[in-house]
């Protein structure tokens, strides 16, 4: 099997991992890479690394030009531009991994209201498929259309998940603390991540407001078959990329670290990415993979989750493969390992 690839938006962090990735994988073969910039520049010219690796040049098609050629896609355009594009590849047999936000909320409202536009394509919010291998591969397999999970929520939901199905925790109060690396930003120049503003400095924002929020409540509501109440809080640290997160909830029963510790280890024991640790783990641990480590620990009648991916692979490019692995029936883990 070869696998035709495309890639929409091939600009930006997310998509340099991704071309990576896919070089050293077996069965794929990259086709297309789109870019909405002027002219068609050799994506050597902006992706330095990929110098005398990949031989393609980056060209402002017509998505459908796209799908006539590929039999997956990879969209890494923002929220908007990902569902106006992704509509006319889906008219045909090519299938597409989104990394935007556009199809990961159930209800058109919530997007809208997080969001602040229009969805473009509102007949497939609730109906697309939730791109987190560990929680939904069986729908993953057979879906057309996945929505690749935040980088935030990755690092949360797969702590606090186990926890909830077991009915360790209260559902009505979990705090999430995360802390996330400059990349997770984009590659886009913005104030804040002006290597004067944010180099020595930690800074928490989008206090209350941060759009992963109605995506980490979502999740976790279908985990606890109920609706759950969640206190996000993103910091931006000054390192390149990671995300560690610490999650705070209450216990419903009494129950020790080590049994907490083997909830987890007993939900994920045939998942080949997440690795249940004894240690505390740190973001350099999970660099460059598609690892999310997590550990767990009982104290001052709180338990407290501490789990750690790299965002740009477990929490965009790498999971996205495992997605489309998923999707095509080859090794959940081929390219990734």
């Amino acid at each position: 099997m070869s696998i035709r690839i495309g890639i929409l938006g091939a600009t930006g962090y997310t998509a340099l991992e991704l071309i990576k990735i896919l070089l050293r994988h077996p069965e794929a073969t990259i086709v297309a890479l789109t870019s909405r910039q002027e002219g068609s520049p050799h994506v050597a010219s902006v992706h330095p690394q990929l110098t005398g690796r990949l031989d393609l040049c980056l060209e402002n098609l017509e998505p459908t030009a796209v799908a006539a050629k590929t039999d997956m896609v990879f969209s890494c355009l923002p929220h908007g531009a990902s569902a106006s594009s992704i509509m006319p590849i889906l008219e045909g047999n090519t299938r597409v991994v989104d990394f935007s936000a556009d199809y990961r909320l159930r209800d058109v409202p919530t997007y809208e209201q997080w969001y602040g536009q229009v969805h473009p394509d509102p007949q497939r919010v609730g109906k697309t498929v939730y791109g987190l291998p560990e929680l939904f591969a069986s729908e993953i397999g057979s879906a057309q259309l996945v929505a690749n999970p935040g980088c935030y929520p990755t690092s949360a939901i797969l702590a606090m998940t186990p926890l909830l199905r077991e009915g360790i925790v209260d559902p009505s109060e979990i705090i999430f603390d995360s802390k996330s690396g400059v990349s997770g930003a984009g590659r886009s120049p913005k104030l804040t991540t002006h290597y004067p503003e944010c180099n020595e400095s930690l800074a928490a924002y989008n206090v209350g407001r941060h759009r992963h929020t109605p995506e980490i409540r979502q999740i976790l509501g279908l985990a606890a078959g109920r609706e759950v109440d969640v206190l996000f809080t993103p910091h931006l640290i000054p390192m390149d990329r990671g995300i560690l997160t610490t999650a705070y909830a209450k216990p419903l029963k009494s129950v020790s670290e080590s049994e907490v510790i083997h909830v987890l280890r007993s939900f994920y024991a045939d998942r080949p990415f997440v690795r249940v640790v004894d240690h505390l783990p740190a973001t350099k641990d999970c660099t460059h993979t598609n690892f999310c480590d997590i550990t767990a620990r009982v104290v001052g009648g709180r338990i407290m989750t501490i789990s750690c991916i790299d965002n740009l692979i477990k929490g965009a490019s790498g999971v996205a493969v495992q997605n489309m692995n998923l999707m095509f029936g080859v090794p959940e883990t081929m390219g990734l390992l």
